[in-house]
């Protein structure tokens, strides 16, 4: 049985390990001791290891013939320091991994003003996170070419599941833009981008990228709007870009200002995903009549 080692296995990791457990033998990296027990009992040997202390990723060289690397950037910098060290460390040992499936963020491309955005189009990060998640594809990307290792990375957008939407944001009533300031975005189930990571390791090709984004085409106002309509919130009130620039933080702000749609041919062609949620309102349909 194949080795398989997860570098941060966070929500997407654990939402793969039902299917990841029957056909590898999994390992985790884990910063400490504590999840070790909940580790084990899903089928995991946890493994002492911390990004942020290179020192102690020796003992994940060799471990993995195929990783799955779900950890993001540290919180500052231009440069993805944990990925550097990372592949540091799976450079010293005797055998190398032979496939890499990283997540990354649809970031990278920054702002696109509206247009369909496809893996060929050239990456422009315009904030500090995005900038460290290209720095590590382009890391990975590099070890993948120069040590024969096969490496696929997934662009993912706007993650979403029934524990991950905006309620707090609606509670709060925080203003979205109007209509025709609005900006385009993206999502992906968080169940469906844990079936495209595992897709991934067997068929993902070398050194490919992949937009891991399901069907919709929505403004970030109509998500909203899907959200509060079917769990029966009052929708967000809608303001110009001028007042909304006013009223939030710059962080808030950092989200409105990237506008992208991107397309999905290449997961559905090379990887032959078929998505369980291909739009919203399909996913959040199925939440309501859940929870009925």
């Amino acid at each position: 049985m194949q080795r398989l080692l997860i570098i941060g296995c966070g929500d997407i990791a654990r939402r793969a390990l039902p299917w990841l457990v029957r056909h590898y033998r999994v390992y985790a990296a884990v910063r400490s001791d504590s999840r070790n027990r909940e580790l084990r009992e899903l089928g995991v040997t946890p493994l002492r290891a911390d990004l942020d202390k290179p020192r102690s990723l020796h003992r994940l060289a060799g471990i993995g013939n195929l990783i799955l690397h779900f950890a993001p950037p540290q919180d500052s910098g231009l440069r993805d320091e944990r990925t550097r060290a990372l592949l540091a460390a799976l450079s010293t040992g005797k055998i190398l991994p032979r496939r890499i499936v990283y997540i990354s963020t649809s970031g990278v491309y920054g702002d696109c003003d509206g247009a369909w955005v496809s893996e060929a189009r050239r990456v422009r990060p315009q904030t500090a996170r995005a900038r460290r998640r290209a720095d590590a594809e382009v890391r990975l990307r590099h070890f993948g070419r120069s040590r024969r290792v096969s490496v696929a990375i997934l662009r993912a957008p706007g993650i979403y599941a029934g524990d991950r939407l905006p309620l707090a944001r609606l509670e709060r009533a925080l203003p979205l833009l109007r209509d025709e300031d609005d900006i385009f975005t993206n999502h992906i189930h968080a169940d469906d981008l844990a079936m495209i990571a595992r897709t991934a390791l067997a068929r993902g090709r070398p050194g490919r990228i992949y937009n891991a984004s399901d069907d919709s085409v929505l403004k970030m106002g109509e998500y909203f709007d899907l959200v509060a309509d079917r769990l029966g919130l009052p929708r967000a009130p809608r303001l110009p870009r001028v007042e909304i620039e006013q009223r939030l933080s710059p962080a808030m702000l950092s989200f409105m200002g990237e506008s992208r749609r991107m397309t999905n041919c290449r997961i559905n062609r090379e990887l032959g995903v078929r998505l369980k949620y291909p739009e919203v309102s399909a996913a959040l349909s199925a939440m309501t009549e859940e929870a009925a």
